[in-house]
């Protein structure tokens, strides 16, 4: 059985361009920047409010940086926080801390002041960088954690107008330094710092769903070697590119794409608030990217927009969606929109630096599929309870290996990283089936599959053809407790109705008879409870543990 993976059917349908091996450099990720900076230097680094900073400018703030942290103690192996939407100083900040040898840990903005406190003393991070508006959430944090200087960006920062900073109180015991004044009191010299490759470079959290959230560390050989795998898979050159990416910088996938198009010496447009539709569509109206990178959620949102489905989008090469399943409805709508066979859907984790997964850039575009394996990465499905390989066309639970996954684990957290990391081959939690050309499709996350009396309910084929009915916008599934049959599950579906219908009984009847339609009995929605919009992540991932929280049975 094992033979229907190990033959690698995906292979036969690889784009021509795309080698099955590839060669991987063994060096830490700031030598792949130097290159960018080096051979780029007056190309544009990053777009940002109008700002226009070059490679060079970059190169020289992100050498100051490292020294600033240099001056502070902090040493190879050290973490550093960074508490930023993305602006300048993120770019600079990432940039000059893998120049420093140090770790990043990307911090989300969202954040209590408790769960920053406790990502702070997890990471062991001795410094914290983060922004005005974040400031007073801080400045609390960092005083329960060994924290021992804060710096402070502000989003005005490297903007040509002189726009003051709001100002910031001082931490007793702890030093507090706006990040300009950080960086303008050091050289700009080039900083000379041995790194091991194989040494951490990230420590990126995972969401806590049946716990703490948890610490991945990713090396500089697990990101180098993942940027050569998806150079290649999207035949992507060095100084060609205008990535725009409303992805935050703390989150896995927001992350890699900045280090990636950093050291292939493309161009960022910066997009400070994700969420912020109309500054997308104008940001692509003026910078005119090439390569476009969102969630679904977000791409769904802005596909109502007539200013954006009224956009030029012959320039661009491609988009890539990411995160979470994009509609197969939806896709063809896409496309209508940007042209047909320019979305390339992507699936990962953090712990894979992290694509496993992606559909062709040139080659066959499944709709509802998220590809096939990239360049040396095995995957295989097997059955949760034998651990034996399915058969194609089989739900299994998706697990893999490859340069890009994590192989150090969780930081500090042995067990968890037991569970997940077995010898060699991490276990994803995504369920997936795999069909004769070796695409594969992801049907349900572990955690999120409904047991019907027996019965297995992948909740990703009730959304989509609940997505499907006309009166319908988005939707998610969950399991609920039978309170008449203890052991089993009702599915449960979070409905959002599209503009001017109304979320009564007659409308909960009228999907409960199209759902009967469409599906096997079991797998229709006993409970369907009307939304004004579904919980989300700040990258736009619907929360269905929020969803657990707020749903019941009658």
């Amino acid at each position: 059985m094992d033979d229907v993976y190990a033959a690698k059917p995906w292979l036969k349908h690889y784009d021509k361009h795309v080698p099955e091996k590839l060669d991987y450099p063994s060096m830490a990720y700031a030598d792949a920047l130097r290159k960018a900076f080096r051979e780029f230097p007056e190309r544009v680094a990053v777009h940002y409010m109008g700002t226009a900073i070059p490679y060079r400018e970059l190169d020289a703030l992100s050498n100051q940086f490292a020294r600033f942290l240099i001056a502070r103690g902090c040493r190879p192996g050290d973490t550093v926080g960074s508490h930023l939407p993305n602006i300048p100083a993120s770019y600079i900040g990432s940039a000059g801390i893998q120049k420093a040898g140090c770790i990043f840990t990307g911090v989300s903005p969202l954040l209590t002041e408790e769960e920053l406190a406790y990502q702070l003393n997890d990471s062991g991070a001795k410094i914290l960088v983060t922004v005005d508006m974040l400031f007073p959430v801080a400045s609390k944090a960092v005083v329960k954690t060994g924290v021992k200087t804060v710096v402070v960006a502000s989003v005005f920062d490297y903007l040509p107008q002189d726009i003051p900073a709001s100002p910031v109180t001082p931490i007793p015991g702890i030093e507090t330094i706006s990040f300009k004044e950080a960086v303008g009191a050091m050289p700009a010299d080039p900083v000379d710092v041995k790194i091991d490759p194989g040494a951490p470079c990230l420590m990126m959290y995972t969401g806590g769903t049946t716990g703490p959230p948890k610490g991945a560390l990713l090396t500089n050989n697990n990101v180098v070697h993942h940027m050569v795998q998806m150079t290649a898979w999207v035949n992507m050159h060095m100084g060609e590119h205008i990535a725009l990416s409303a992805f935050p910088m703390f989150h896995q996938a927001g992350n890699f794409i900045v280090l990636w198009s950093l050291a292939m010496a493309s161009t960022l447009v910066a997009i400070p608030n994700p969420r912020d539709l109309q500054y997308i569509v104008k940001a692509i109206e003026t910078y005119k990217p090439t390569v476009i990178v969102n969630v679904p959620t977000i791409f769904l949102e802005l596909m109502k927009l007539p200013e954006f489905r009224a956009l030029d989008f012959s320039g661009v090469q491609f988009f890539v969606s990411g995160a979470s399943a994009f509609p197969a409805e939806n896709i063809r709508e896409f496309e209508q929109i940007v042209g047909k066979g320019k979305l390339i859907e992507v699936c990962g984790m953090t712990e894979t630096t992290p694509i496993i997964v992606a559909l062709p850039r040139d080659g066959v575009k499944k709709v509802g599929s998220v590809g096939m394996p990239v360049s040396d990465t095995e995957v295989k499905l097997i059955d949760p309870e034998s651990r034996k390989p399915v058969p194609i066309g089989e739900p299994g639970e998706l697990v893999t290996r490859g340069p890009q996954v994590f192989t150090l684990g969780y930081h500090n957290k042995p067990d968890e990283t037991a569970n997940t990391l077995r010898d060699g081959w991490i276990y994803t939690g995504d369920v997936a089936v795999m069909d004769e050309d070796g695409y594969f499709t992801i049907v349900d996350r572990l955690k999120d599959m409904v047991s019907v009396s027996g019965f297995k309910v992948f909740t990703r084929v009730v959304d989509d053809t609940l997505i499907e009915h006309p009166d319908i916008d988005n939707a998610a599934t969950i399991g609920l407790p039978d309170p008449k049959r203890p052991g089993s599950e009702i599915v449960a579906s979070a409905v959002v109705l599209k503009p001017g219908r109304t979320g009564d009984e007659a409308m909960r009847e009228k999907i409960t008879a199209y759902m009967k339609e469409k599906v096997a009995p079991y797998k229709v929605p006993k409970v369907i409870q009307f939304m004004d919009a579904l919980p989300q992540s700040a990258v736009g991932k619907v929360l269905k543990r929020e969803l657990r929280k707020i749903m019941h049975v009658e």
